[in-house]
């Protein structure tokens, strides 16, 4: 490469940089174009629309309220991947929409979900809306070329079944749809149709065949609804406590710059730019998608950016190596990025496989977090591999030559690790043994063995009105205290109503006598009318369905990781060791979840989500220095090729985990000086995660899998097929 045309590259890249800090300070900015140009924020963060629905059926079901609970939540997925819908009272249904304000706007597009029908052509119902899955507008060009505009069905089993009967009988007819006892659709039968999909065409407008599919989603609810009441709640965080938490994000990235510029030189300059090209990369990738951010949501993002770092370190770690073997600099990087490579690929495609899957198969908070991270490690990926390589490539070529620029790997010695595996497993086994006997007194005491939240267990909802406008901070730091001090509850969520001097309090559910109690101390308080003060109970927010969603997503994601890294590595032993770990590092979380009490709600799926890719990615590394060690190495024996692959790797796990970790504390004390309980409920499992996972991957992961091997009598491994290829 010429040296101008390095100069060119590294103009380039800096320019683009340069664009895209602007265009993220644009869509961060809370002025001016920032306000048009913002990525939407979940109702912790910016507030949203609530609708309160009265269920018009008399005594409903359970099985019914839990089925339109479920697919109604699927419905306003499309306006947030946010968004929540959860029962109050017997026989009423709340939505929260976050990032939106036009309450009446969402209400007209969703319209007013009431009773569908398909019938025959003599008026006969032959199937209702509960057997419609989905319904998408769309829109097809025929056989002469001409644009139609139709409504795709997609059929529940049942329903396609029924569906493909009829047609094949009634070919060539009509079979109106009816919502609400009038005729919505008059479509005509081409076809059998058995394929549980069909298409109803003969909308003259795109927005004619929105409206028809917007009437058959709603419509198949088990249940019909009328609007009770609608309104723009506030965020659950103020605007200090969110401006407080992206400083705090923006100087945990900082020094993780730092960090990596003092450790690696000129690689690390070029790491700290490619991450803070990666951080404007995300920015504008959830602006342009539209991607709803909440907490859970930037969890996703954190363990994106920490697998970013951990891309760097471990090319640059392999450079050091390459240079300290006697290659040149540029031989050294060729090399150094090619053996990296594979473990870069195998950490970041594991994570991306329970991404894609908690994408498909989850709802709400689960969806939202899927979202971030997927984007996080294509973008990490990216960055990583391509942004690094070219900047570290033009330094080289505009003069930066000398190998102390880059660094030498000193000589390792290798630690015996194997010899202290019972250690470590006694330790791990005290941490979990620690967290179930914590569960177990807890349950003993007449408490919940784990701290559950309204997400998880639901509560009660009080909304008074104080007369006077809050702002958020006051309402954490005067009315929560005083609703703290009655109910002895810590997981006390509050929302102002915009427009209005009401607040809704939300608590884990009160006795009558409790509630009194509330209603004296809101009185004698803050002079509210004691009369105006309103309870509901209200159920959790993440029903059973969605329960059962996130429970499905992750052992599906778990089965294909694990199938994953046996095809990779050629053994099922290290998909088995992986799994365990990962179960391993669950459970320490669990632990601190249960001893410290820290309460179990939304965050909690996301920090267990994120602990699982964590642990994942650590594993594949330790795993590819074992697997290229096997080659390089050949004959040695199965301890001693661990020992040394695990020595080699211990550096690297350690600085990684100290970024991340980094980072994490940055977060925790600041929301620990502003009092931010629902930030702490994420960081502080967050860093226990990180720091055991570190533990894990170094110490448990390769004496677990050396154990397996010897117990089945392989005390030397073969040489893996593939040689590494080096170049010189």
């Amino acid at each position: 490469m010429k040296k101008s045309k390095a100069a060119v590259i590294l103009v380039a890249i800096l320019a683009a940089f340069a664009g895209l800090a602007y265009y993220a300070s644009i869509i961060l900015s809370s002025t001016g174009i920032g306000e048009e140009m913002s990525i939407p924020l979940g109702l912790d963060l910016s507030g949203g629309v609530s609708i309160t629905y009265q269920v018009m059926d008399e005594n409903p079901s359970a099985e019914d309220m839990s089925d339109t609970i479920y697919k109604l939540q699927k419905r306003v997925e499309s306006y947030s991947t946010e968004a929540s819908v959860y029962q109050v009272g017997d026989d009423r249904i709340a939505v929260e929409i976050p990032g939106v304000t036009d309450a009446s706007k969402i209400l007209e597009e969703l319209g007013n979900p009431g009773s569908l029908e398909f019938q025959l052509s003599d008026g006969t119902v032959f199937m209702t809306g509960d057997q419609v899955a989905d319904a998408q507008a769309a829109t097809t060009t025929d056989q002469y070329g001409n644009k139609q505009y139709v409504v795709q069905l997609t059929l529940t089993d049942e329903g396609a079944k029924t569906f493909g009967e009829v047609t094949s009988e009634n070919v060539g007819k009509a079979l109106p749809i009816v919502y609400d006892g009038e005729v919505i659709s008059y479509p005509t039968v081409q076809e059998a149709i058995t394929g549980g999909t069909a298409q109803i065409s003969g909308q003259s407008t795109f927005e004619e065949a929105q409206t028809l599919a917007t009437q058959i989603r709603i419509g198949s609810l088990s249940l019909q609804l009328s609007e009770l009441e609608s309104s723009v709640v506030g965020a659950q965080l103020g605007s200090q406590a969110i401006s407080s938490s992206l400083k705090a994000a923006a100087i945990g990235l900082v020094i993780v710059m730092v960090f990596m510029i003092i450790v690696y030189a000129v690689p690390g300059v070029a790491a700290a730019l490619a991450l803070a090209i990666y951080t404007a990369l995300v920015i504008a990738t959830l602006y342009l998608f539209e991607i709803t951010l909440t907490l859970p949501g930037i969890a996703g993002i954190i363990l994106s950016i920490g697998m970013a770092v951990d891309a760097n370190v471990i090319i640059f770690a392999r450079i050091r190596e390459e240079i300290a073997s006697g290659k040149s600099v540029i031989t050294a990087m060729k090399n150094g990025f090619h053996k990296a490579m594979s473990a870069i690929l195998d950490g970041n495609i594991t994570t991306l496989i329970a991404a894609i899957v908690l994408m498909g198969l989850g709802s709400g908070t689960v969806k939202g977090f899927a979202y971030t991270l997927m984007i996080g490690i294509i973008l990490s990926m990216f960055t990583a591999l391509v942004v690094t390589r070219w900047i570290l490539y033009s330094f080289y070529w505009l003069g930066m030559r000398d190998e102390k620029f880059y660094g030498r790997a000193k000589e390792r010695k290798t630690i015996n690790f194997l010899q202290k595996r019972y250690v470590f497993f006694a330790i791990s086994i005290a941490v979990i043994a620690a967290g179930f006997i914590g569960m177990g007194v807890h349950k003993a005491s007449g408490q919940n063995s784990l701290n559950y939240g309204l997400d998880f267990m639901g509560g009660t909802s009080t909304t008074a009105d104080f007369g006077e406008e809050y702002t958020i901070e006051d309402i954490e730091n005067k009315i929560i205290p005083v609703v703290k001090e009655v109910t002895g509850d810590s997981n006390i969520q509050a929302n102002k109503v915009e427009g209005t001097t009401q607040i809704t309090i939300k608590t884990r559910t009160l006795s009558k006598e409790e509630r009194d109690d509330l209603n004296n101390k809101l009185a004698d308080s803050f002079d509210v009318d004691e009369s105006a003060i309103t309870f509901q109970s209200i159920s959790s927010t993440i029903s059973g369905e969605m329960r059962a969603d996130a429970v499905k997503a992750v052992i599906i994601s778990t089965i294909c990781m694990l199938i994953y890294i046996w095809f990779r590595f050629k053994d099922i032993r290290f998909g088995a060791s992986a799994i365990i770990a990962l179960i391993h590092d669950v459970l320490v979380v669990l632990t601190v979840y249960a001893l410290m009490r820290i309460s179990v709600g939304n965050t909690f799926i996301a920090c267990m989500l994120t602990i699982i890719g964590y642990s994942v990615n650590d594993t594949i590394v330790i795993y590819d220095r074992i697997r290229e060690n096997q080659t390089l190495l050949p004959g040695i024996q199965i301890r001693d090729l661990v020992n040394i692959s695990d020595s080699q790797s211990l550096r690297r796990s350690i600085r990684t985990s100290v970024t991340t970790f980094s980072s994490m504390l940055v977060v925790t004390i600041v929301a620990l000086i502003m009092g931010l309980d629902s930030i702490l409920s994420f960081s502080i499992p967050m860093m226990a995660g990180i720091a055991m996972g570190t533990f894990n991957s170094i110490c448990f992961v390769p004496s677990l899998w050396v154990w397996w091997q010897t117990k089945r009598g392989i005390t030397v491994l073969k040489p893996a097929k593939k040689k590494a290829k080096t170049s010189v």
